[in-house]
């Protein structure tokens, strides 16, 4: 039996982390189990206790959990600190804390031609999706980067930290050549409100939301835009996991290529 690693969330059946992983492991050769975790909200402390006391080595950790998380681990990555949450945690002598999101998203940018350095590049939200990415943006070299967000106090509240722009939706200009999505507008069917002008000029629409066609991704097409969805996003940070657990780095390519064709 190998060792043994989980996701955690609320929902989490749908989640395709235990198949990504086992192609991982395959493709390494590393020996580990992986398997979801249904925690109810408020549980997560002792489900991660219960976990970890049974002999669990690691936990990937999706919503609503990843603030849960940051306050659990006693040591954390500055990629974690500088989000404020945790997705991915290893058991040792002391629990520790990292967020993989944002480099999984500057790892698909790249892949899909889409590069931050030198671009100019909106981020629409402010909340953890947005906080787990901004970081990494920054650190890939995009030659201005705004966040935006409905309630532009929270966008200049992470603007403040990263010493970046913050806006408004209404007072966006049509000078951006890749536009993020970081909001959870598309779950819910919606448009997460960027001018039609502004996303119009864009040479690539990216939306960290997956499996769905959401909204922001019709327009965008309309628009005749490139567009993209996260499950690439979702695949590179899941390698990144694996690596913070395992000291191995898999090879991302195949896995998303069976996962595009299911």
């Amino acid at each position: 039996m190998g060792e043994r690693y989980a996701v955690i969330g609320q929902p989490v059946a749908h989640s395709k982390s235990p198949w990504i992983h086992a192609q991982f492991a395959r493709a390494t050769q590393q020996d580990l189990e992986y398997g979801c975790i249904e925690a109810p909200l408020g549980g997560f402390t002792r489900a991660a206790d219960e976990f970890r006391d049974g002999g669990g080595k690691g936990l990937n950790v999706t919503l609503p959990f990843k603030e849960d998380a940051y306050q659990y681990c006693a040591q954390l990555t500055p990629r974690a600190r500088d989000a404020r949450a945790v997705n991915t945690i290893r058991f040792g002598t002391e629990t520790f804390g990292d967020n993989t999101d944002g480099v999984g998203l500057v790892r698909d940018l790249a892949r899909l031609g889409a590069d931050v350095r030198g671009s100019r590049v909106l981020l629409m939200g402010a909340g953890g999706a947005a906080r787990g990415v901004v970081g990494a943006l920054v650190e890939a070299g995009a030659s201005r980067l705004t966040i935006a967000n409905r309630n532009e106090s929270k966008a200049r509240e992470i603007a403040t930290r990263w010493r970046i722009s913050a806006s408004g939706y209404e007072a966006l200009l049509p000078e951006f050549e890749l536009v993020i999505n970081a909001t959870s507008a598309g779950l819910a069917g919606e448009s997460p409100g960027v001018p039609p002008d502004v996303l119009a000029r864009a040479k690539h629409a990216y939306d960290m939301v997956y499996g769905r066609d959401t909204p922001f991704l019709a327009a965008a097409r309309a628009a005749r835009v490139p567009t993209s969805d996260g499950l690439g996003m979702l695949v590179e940070q899941a390698a990144e996991s694996f690596f913070v657990w395992r000291g191995v780095r898999p090879d991302t390519a195949p896995v998303l290529r069976e996962l595009r064709g299911r």
